[in-house]
């Protein structure tokens, strides 16, 4: 059902490592099928739980006109991308992620997801989450992607340098 990674001076990523910068990375590019068949894609912050990212969003726009339309998705995660001029190429590792999303509806479980996104990103700043959930929650559409594959690749040159700096 889903392709597998060409290998071209690429290393295929276990699907451990690929969770691990999943979790790590901060922003990654979700595409939807957009108005009239172009597809969308849109830079967002997210959390990773279990087999599942979780996006937060206005309640009206783009993204929620296509996934109201189209469930199924794919989100992209650059880890690295170091240009090498001199040969004319980059080093790079990227994730992707293909499933179908859906909208938390229950406010409860809205509640913990937001809080979880809170942690990644302002854990410093737990004191006042719950102030905030409170004053945005109802202006807020919870986007719960379910994975179903997982993919990811890093240049060759990259694994070895990493390799070797770890020796």
């Amino acid at each position: 059902m889903f392709r597998e990674v060409r290998r071209n001076k690429k290393q295929v990523l276990s699907e451990e490592r690929a969770r691990e910068i999943l979790a790590n990375a901060t922003s990654g590019v979700l595409s939807v099928m957009g108005d009239d068949g172009y597809p969308y894609g849109v830079p967002l912050s997210y959390s990773l739980k279990g087999d599942t990212l979780y996006f937060h969003s206005a309640k009206k726009g783009h993204k929620i006109d296509a996934l109201q339309k189209h469930d199924k998705v794919s989100f992209t995660v650059i880890d690295k991308d170091q240009i090498v001029p001199e040969k004319y190429t980059t080093y790079y590792r990227s994730v992707v992620v293909f499933g179908k999303a859906r909208f938390v509806e229950d406010v409860t479980e809205q509640r913990g997801i937001l809080t979880h996104l809170a942690e990644k990103y302002s854990a410093d700043f737990m004191d006042g989450c719950d102030d905030e959930i409170d004053r945005c929650i109802k202006g807020v559409q919870i986007i719960a992607l379910d994975i179903q594959h997982i993919s990811g690749k890093e240049a060759i040159e990259l694994a070895k340098q990493e390799e070797a700096e770890t020796v």
